[in-house]
């Protein structure tokens, strides 16, 4: 398995295309220790909803999951203040 690590982001799989960008935006913020981009699972329905959401809090940070329409990929990111990620998040990405 390919691990790499850049700064606060740690890969293991591949990154559906655009989620780089907003993984590097979110790396930089303060409240976030690390992020955790897991499998693309590929969508067989519709184009659905495009972008990142919030799914729910883990033990350790938070569960995103980023859309491009065709695929899916589950996002972790572990993060010291819970509150302060939960509402840059919300502020940034609706």
């Amino acid at each position: 398995m390919h691990r790499n690590r850049s700064g606060k982001l740690k890969t293991e799989h591949h990154l559906l295309e655009g989620l780089e960008r907003l993984l590097s935006e979110i790396e930089g913020w303060n409240e976030v220790e690390s992020i955790i981009p897991g499998r693309i699972v590929r969508q067989n329905r519709g184009r659905g909803s495009k972008g990142i959401f919030l799914k729910y809090r883990t033990l350790s940070g938070y569960k995103l999951l980023y859309k491009n329409g065709t695929s899916v990929q589950e996002v972790f990111v572990v993060c010291s203040d819970y509150d302060g990620f939960e509402k840059r998040f919300r502020e940034r990405f609706g």
